[in-house]
């Protein structure tokens, strides 16, 4: 256990109450813990897959057990109401159990080298080895799933990590290690490095890293790929998503969907829904039912099992979407309901008459923000939803499979979400975005061909 010289508290973003104090790392404990993990690179590439397995297993059951504590610790650091804190710590159990599954099958094939002449009488094949080191840095809005998904298959894959987490929610990672150590992982293969960006930068500099693993802002993963050099990268990036619903649509449906698509941990979500084209035939019904729906949305304490609204993470995200809304406002948006905001809470607010150059449209808002637009012409709609610099997840409402068909083909996005929101992940898809919303895909079978490399042998069978 690292011994720190100095402590940073952990703010419950609520009502601002300190959870607890976690160290912050100076680079020579950050250098030893890769130092740490390193060590552990052999013991992990030549783990057995089925002892792999166990522990992930182990961890699974575990999560489990204690799902009602791990959902608490996020409610409280993060804000995170806690029935989608308790929700996300299950989501985890499956993330480990989905790892397990592709530990104990990760194989090679073999190639037909007699293909080419001058392969007769050779025999080839290849294998997947461990790339090392995993670097990881995980933000705050999912602590305990979008970490389990970079450890995760780091264990199946045979790799060992060193994870950074957010400022704002260390806890749940530190008590996701003292998990896996429970489970039977050995010391230094899952290391936790707690602090501000200095501990970032130390990390993913550190030259006996193999791959970084980042999920955040693009203008963090820009600086990262800067100094990465000949290294793996796998970015997991921003959105500002879309869904479109058309005349065909379940507008019933579709209503409840994006307003838990839009709302749901108020909007800190990087597929959160924030544009929502609507056929102008249904717009009307669409609208009066989604503010209907939205106005029944309970703020509160987020340790209350009734609420449905949190605060956002500071006083600065906050700030920052209030001046958005404001802004828009000032060019021309109308506020349909809420927009109102109380320290970190902040009312679920729509907004209509937006422009595509708008902040809340064109950015990423990161916050209970849900824009409405309506649309004449369908494939208009899909050319107006994918301009955008981000392409991580759409959402299409259509009964019309020729529409739905062409939303695939023109969507420039990593996942189209047909007769859903694409706030939508379970946790073994390939999950990743285009453009600025990222590089790679995760998902445990996903994440672990980036964290393996192959190794061809071939099989010299002539005298």
């Amino acid at each position: 256990m690292v011994t720190a010289m100095r402590v940073a508290p952990v703010i419950n973003p609520y009502d601002g109450s300190v959870v607890g104090q976690v160290p912050e790392f100076t680079e020579e404990q950050v250098r030893e813990a890769i130092s740490r993990a390193a060590a552990t690179a052999p013991t992990m590439a030549n783990m057995p897959a089925h002892q792999r397995g166990a522990i992930l297993n182990k961890a699974a059951q575990i999560i489990a057990d204690n799902a009602d504590d791990l959902g608490r610790l996020m409610a409280r650091e993060n804000g995170k109401p806690f029935k989608y804190a308790k929700g996300e710590a299950m989501r985890a159990v499956d993330t480990f159990n989905f790892a397990a599954d592709e530990a104990r099958r990760l194989h090679g094939e073999t190639i037909p080298l007699d293909a080419a002449a001058g392969g007769v009488g050779k025999i080839g094949y290849y294998v997947r080895v461990p790339v090392g080191v995993i670097a990881a840095i995980t933000p705050f809005n999912f602590p305990i799933n979008l970490s389990a998904h970079k450890i995760a298959p780091a264990i199946a894959a045979g790799c060992p990590v060193v994870m950074k987490p957010a400022p704002a929610t260390p806890m749940s990672v530190m008590r996701l290690a003292e998990v896996l150590r429970e489970a039977g992982l050995p010391d230094g293969a899952f290391e936790v490095v707690t602090g501000g960006a200095d501990v970032g930068t130390w990390l993913t500099t550190d030259p006996r890293i193999a791959l970084i693993s980042f999920t955040g802002s693009p203008g963090v993963a820009r600086q990262i790929t800067k100094t990465a050099g000949l290294r793996r990268v796998v970015l997991e990036l921003g959105g500002n998503a879309a869904t479109i619903v058309d005349e065909t649509a379940n507008i019933d449906q579709a209503v409840s969907r994006t307003v838990f698509g839009g709302f749901s941990y108020s909007g800190q979500v990087c597929i959160s829904v924030q544009r929502i084209y609507i056929q102008r035939s249904k717009y009307a019904e669409f609208r009066d039912k989604f503010i209907a729906a939205t106005e029944k949305l309970k703020m509160g304490d987020p340790l209350d099992a009734s609420t449905d609204i949190g605060p956002l993470i500071n006083d600065a995200a906050a700030e920052r979407v209030e001046q958005w809304i404001n802004d828009a406002v000032s060019q021309g948006a109308v506020i349909a309901v809420g927009g109102g905001r109380e320290g970190r809470m902040f009312q679920p607010t729509v907004l209509e008459n937006v422009q595509t150059d708008m902040q809340v449209m064109c950015a990423e808002v990161f916050g209970p923000v849900v824009n409405l637009v309506p649309f004449d012409n369908f494939e208009d709609a899909l050319t107006t939803a994918d301009d955008s610099a981000f392409g991580l997840q759409a959402g299409v409402y259509t009964r019309d499979l020729n529409r739905a068909m062409l939303a695939v083909q023109r969507l420039n996005v990593g996942g189209v979400i047909i007769n859903d929101v694409p706030t939508l992940r379970i946790d073994n898809m390939p999950y990743g975005g285009n453009r600025d919303s990222g590089v790679g895909r995760e998902g445990p079978r996903f994440a672990i061909e980036e964290m393996t490399t192959l190794k061809m042998v071939v099989i010299n069978t002539g005298n």
